[in-house]
């Protein structure tokens, strides 16, 4: 038996588990024992396992393999290709969704209803299958009908707590967005039918620039929306902490890759889109990256900040995709290849990482019972397990080596640091630009999570909810405990990975930097320790407090005396407000009694871009209502006549 049939096989073995575990919640929707739930996610964890050992084969010895699951007619199948690029968003799906499983054995038992229980894991099921089938899709129509599977499928899970206001909010958000997302998509795989003659994504080499530019921009509209991309974020903010937070972490980790995906896939396979696109590219990612760590610094909500941290790297892996581009038309392979290949690394190592950082944010938010972490502090020794994963994943968000995202950093950064090749001097501005504003969003990136762990685990607890917390059950230090290995082992072996690929690639041995570095650090603590022996007691007290008798919760950081500087000088971006209320015990006011202050923050592109559009689309659709109630029943069939074919008119000129 050949390989890649038993990698078929492996493959099709773990989509129907998967396809068991979805369907098990539903038929005993009611049915309140764990053991149902264990079971589907026990029959998910196998399929995952599965998935995983098919694509690996596809990846190492780059395979192709094809087949057709069902044909309705000539144009409309969903036939299947697994090839290198699509097994390795399916390894980076099943490895996110394996760890969120395991996760969820827990996680999911803190929720009343069980009914809600069942189906979180029936959609998560769904979910994940929906994710899988779109990177594997060979033609516009299976792509689309999963597409929208995924997108259905995790509205409903954002909704799961659909009785608060902040997730009817968040589902009206994400709702719109997403089905924004297909119309564009389908504007550009129109586009591509028309000019192919086939509903096949087909290489469009030779085709006009006209057309390649239209497509260009609907497709990346489409798949921009979906990912993030600044000025398109504004659902993320919203739907990530109205949702569950094993949800979150598929959301982040996996779905907005899916979108990753659909842009490397077009251009790479499908069309090189010319210079501009790739300076598009690279200037929406810069402003991506900037701007959403920015946001993400200004946030104590910690699935917030999370979410804005999500676009801030969406927008890094954007610049390694926009780098691919533009050397890619300067036929500068080799600088393409390390661009292209630090934009996917980087890809999965955001999903890995953030899925870690929310399944350990949704830990401390289950034990404390707040978001808010002003409301936090200590947690270090009352979850000392969860406070470790939840340092590895601040770690590598931060890019510190040995970690991976410091791998997949530094490949974006060698790749701006020998564009010179360009000889371009406008080019040459617009890199050390994009260079400089990526440099300064990897500081702050650092700034933040040392503000996120700082603030949430360290120093003493600031109210009650952190100083009764304590550790979470084993599976949801298990989920994430994965992600962090994964974290160091994808930075310190990274170099070998890639050779064993066969990719050469300018990056250090970070395995040797390691293994210097822990021997070192070894030998210094030995000598500490045989120097620092004493006959005298050891005495251990507090820190000194200025002559204050007793530490306290008072005088520590908060979130915002942390971040105030930092907002300050980007006062322009955050247009803030200081809002100060204070109480005074005498008329005169001069004896203070107490007060209140907080930093309020104008949402510019909410106010600005947003809202505009939905109030226009009110009073146009308040206007037609108007028409509608006072209209003659024969006319109105004539309107709707008239209308409908137009669209039969518009959608023959694309078909």
């Amino acid at each position: 038996m050949s390989l890649d049939t038993v990698s078929l096989n492996l493959f099709i073995a773990g989509m129907v588990f998967l396809l068991s575990a979805a369907v098990l919640p539903l038929l005993f929707l009611r049915n309140g024992k764990r053991m149902l739930r264990y079971s589907s996610l026990i029959s998910a964890f196998i399929s995952c396992l599965l998935v995983v050992c098919a694509s690996l084969p596809v990846v190492v010895y780059n395979l192709k393999i094809r087949f057709v699951i069902y044909t309705i007619t000539y144009f409309f199948s969903i036939t299947c290709m697994i090839d290198r690029l699509s097994a390795f968003f399916i390894i980076l799906i099943a490895v996110v969704s394996l760890s969120v499983i395991i996760y969820s054995f827990s996680y999911i038992e803190h929720m009343i209803e069980n009914i809600k229980k069942n189906m979180i894991v029936c959609l998560i099921c769904f979910f994940i299958v929906s994710m899988i089938m779109v990177v594997i899709s060979l033609n516009m129509f299976a792509f689309l009908f999963f597409w929208e599977i995924m997108s259905i499928t995790s509205f409903f899970l954002v909704m799961s707590e659909y009785e608060k206001a902040e997730t009817k909010k968040a589902g009206l958000f994400y709702f719109i967005m997403t089905q924004l997302s297909t119309l564009f998509l389908i504007f550009g795989f129109m586009a591509i039918a028309n000019i192919s003659g086939s509903y096949n994504f087909e290489n469009l080499d030779g085709v006009s620039s006209i057309a390649v530019n239209f497509i260009f921009v609907s497709l990346f509209i489409g798949f921009g929306i979906k990912a993030g991309i600044v000025p398109f974020h504004k659902w993320l903010p919203y739907a990530h902490p109205a949702s569950p937070s094993n949800v979150s972490a598929l959301m982040s980790g996996v779905m907005i890759k899916v979108a990753v995906y659909g842009i490397v896939r077009y251009v790479v396979d499908i069309a090189q889109p010319p210079l501009w696109g790739g300076i598009f590219i690279l200037i929406m990612g810069t402003i991506s990256a900037l701007l959403g760590v920015i946001y993400a610094l200004k946030e104590h909500d910690i699935k917030r900040l999370l979410a804005y941290h999500s676009i801030e790297n969406i927008g890094i892996i954007l610049l390694g995709v926009g780098l691919f581009v533009i050397f890619t038309n300067y036929n500068l392979t080799a600088l393409a290849t390390l661009s292209i290949l630090g934009a996917l690394f980087h890809t999965i190592n955001h999903a890995i990482f953030k899925s870690l950082l929310f399944m350990a944010a949704g830990s401390v938010v289950q034990a404390t019972g707040t978001r808010n972490i002003e409301e936090m502090g200590g947690l270090v020794k009352r979850m000392p397990f969860t406070s470790s994963l939840f340092l590895v994943g601040a770690v590598s968000i931060s890019a510190l080596p040995p970690f991976n995202g410091f791998v997949s950093e530094l490949m974006i950064f060698l790749g701006f640091f020998q564009s010179g090749a360009l000889l371009s001097p406008i080019l040459e501005i617009l890199m050390f630009t994009c260079l400089s504003l990526f440099a300064l969003t990897s500081s702050l990136a650092a700034a933040c999570f040392v503000k996120a762990f700082g603030i949430t685990f360290l120093a003493m607890p600031r109210s009650d909810h952190s100083k009764n917390a304590v550790e979470v059950k084993m599976p949801m230090l298990i989920g994430p405990a994965i992600p962090a290995v994964l974290c160091v082992v994808l930075g310190v072996f990274s170099s070998r990975i890639f050779t064993f690929l066969g990719f050469d690639l300018p990056i250090p041995d970070l395995l040797v930097i390691s293994s210097i570095a822990i021997i070192s650090a070894i030998a210094v603590i030995i000598i500490v320790k045989i120097s620092g022996r004493t006959k005298y007691p050891v005495r251990i007290d507090e820190t000194w407090g200025c002559g204050i008798l007793s530490q306290n919760p008072k005088m520590e950081y908060t979130a915002s005396g942390f971040s105030e500087p930092i907002m300050d000088i980007f006062k322009p971006v955050y247009r803030t407000h200081t809002h100060i209320e204070k109480e005074y015990s005498d008329k005169h006011n001069t004896l203070f009694q107490k007060g209140f202050a907080e930093i309020r923050l104008f949402e510019i592109f909410e106010e600005y871009l947003y809202m505009p559009i939905a109030r226009f689309v009110m009073k146009i659709s308040a206007d037609l209502a108007k028409i509608q109630n006072v209209i003659e029943p024969d006319s109105y069939i004539l309107y709707t006549f008239v209308t409908f074919l137009l669209l039969l008119i518009i959608g023959g000129w694309f078909i």
